[in-house]
């Protein structure tokens, strides 16, 4: 490989018979040389052959391309903490923070920073997000008219050119309480709750229905997420066990801290997991997100369930979640997916090589996870999880692509089979969504510089005046 820029066609909707030439790809597990990829008009991949030649109008990617990232974890307005809650205390003492940032927000706001976070992320090489979604109200609990926060972000994903899986979460307690009955949610979490979960899954029907009416499936799709177990008291559990819709992507924050297990040991006598299966809500479609802190006898649920791990490792990190039992879980069936979180950092690259790093710490082994697992990770199980098709370059995929620079001063000397350890964001040259070109050395191809755009729109939420309950924290003006 030459290392050549990109030349061809450029930014084009596919259509039957669009091309694409690959100088290098990862293909059927391997990296193989000059494959031509052709495209149909639903954006999937209908023809790959390797060895050979590009033709006139092929879209031409230099360097390795290989299936882009689908974040299978993402609460996009964490971004605007970067840089700003890393230096002391522990999740609980984040999460002060981060009531604080969620307090700012307007649907017009939320949009001009998703837009912004968005664009972030499909530059670096993500081309679909799971958006795990709470911020539902204004500040008081009253309704936006016409799921005005849902259809911002939805709106945000159309611009940047990400495909969306809006997970519509369900947040109805503050805790656990007595006798069943969660706490009441306290005036920070008023936007995040809904009455009860009847009136959750009519809202979650209604959201549906606005979605399907404004946006194609494959661009933005809705998805369930029950905020997790201290937030969804069990008779609402058993109510959306009974009532949510099946084939619906559903996911939750599960056992990501040690006193959440002890407060749902205490409350109810099972951990986390063993509560969900009480109610029969572990299966196929369920993505348990975080599942740091689990029992042996939990992980043989999640396995024989055949759910799926959300390991957000570079988020687990900064707030000292611990590490989970990564390779334990694949072993008993779980398939293990990846996500930015709170966007920390924003580099599929990065998360694919901490999920393996954590585990070389937690066991003192190297090689739990092989470059093959860790694109699966990063790429497949991601998509499963939103209930997507899979990116890649063999046909039938979605034709979801990230073409990253083999000679970089981060891959020079690189082995092509290993750069998921070696390269980072920084290195991804260009990106494909459904066949078409999105991005290019950092810059989206019609958004421009997603720093722009980070900047503009983390200064609009500074400037934004906090409600009356928030408290301003030291270097900002409320977050």
């Amino acid at each position: 490989m030459n290392g050549t820029a990109m030349k061809g066609v450029a930014d084009r909707s596919p259509e039957d018979g669009a091309a694409i030439w690959c100088e290098a790809g990862w293909y059927e597990g391997s990296i193989r040389e000059s494959i031509r990829l052709t495209v149909d008009s639903a954006g999937r991949v209908a023809s790959a052959v390797p060895g050979s030649r590009s033709e006139p109008g092929d879209l031409l990617l230099s360097g390795v391309v290989f299936p882009a990232a689908a974040n299978a974890h993402s609460h996009a307005f964490h971004r605007v903490l970067r840089g700003r809650t890393h230096t002391a205390g522990d999740f609980w003492s984040w999460r002060e923070q981060m009531y604080s940032a969620a307090g700012s927000l307007t649907p017009g706001l939320y949009e001009q920073l998703a837009t912004a976070v968005f664009t972030e992320m499909l530059v670096s090489g993500y081309t679909s997000v799971a958006e795990f979604h709470y911020v539902h109200h204004a500040p008081d609990g009253s309704a936006y008219p016409e799921h005005g926060m849902e259809l911002a972000l939805a709106r945000a994903a159309v611009a940047a050119g990400i495909r969306l899986t809006l997970l519509d979460t369900c947040y109805l307690s503050g805790g656990f309480g007595a006798g069943g009955v969660g706490t009441p949610l306290d005036t920070r979490q008023q936007r995040f709750g809904d009455a009860d979960a009847d009136a959750w899954l009519e809202r979650f029907a209604s959201l549906q229905a606005a979605v399907r009416k404004r946006f194609a499936p494959e661009q933005v799709s809705v998805g369930a997420a029950l905020h997790s177990v201290r937030a969804v008291p069990e008779a609402a559990l058993a109510r959306i066990a009974e009532r949510l819709p099946a084939g619906i992507p559903l996911h939750i924050h599960l056992s990501e801290q040690p006193q959440e297990n002890a407060d749902c040991l205490a409350a109810t006598g099972m951990t986390p997991t063993g509560l969900l299966h009480r109610h029969g809500l572990l299966g196929p479609r369920l993505a348990a997100v975080h599942a740091t802190h689990l029992t042996d006898a939990d992980i043989a649920l999640l396995g024989a369930a055949g759910a799926t791990a959300v390991f957000c490792p570079t988020t687990e990190a900064d707030l000292a979640d611990g590490l989970g039992r990564a390779a334990e879980l694949r072993n008993a069936g779980v398939a293990l997916a990846l996500g930015s979180d709170q966007h920390a950092v924003v580099d599929p690259w990065l998360e694919m090589r901490a999920l393996e790093y954590g585990e070389r710490l937690r066991t003192g082994r190297r090689g739990s996870f092989a470059p093959a697992d860790l694109h699966v990770a990063a790429s497949d199980a991601g998509a499963a999880a939103q209930g997507r098709t899979a990116p890649g370059l063999e046909p039938g995929k979605a034709c979801d692509l990230m073409a990253v620079r083999p000679h970089s001063v981060r891959t020079a000397g690189s082995r092509t089979d290993q750069l998921a350890f070696s390269a980072t964001a920084a290195d991804v040259a260009a990106v494909v969504v459904g066949g078409r070109l999105r991005a290019r050395n950092g810059q989206h191809t019609t958004l421009g510089d997603p720093a722009a755009l980070l900047q503009a729109a983390i200064a609009a939420v500074d400037s934004a005046p906090a409600p009356v309950h928030e408290t301003r924290l030291e270097g900002t003006r409320h977050l």
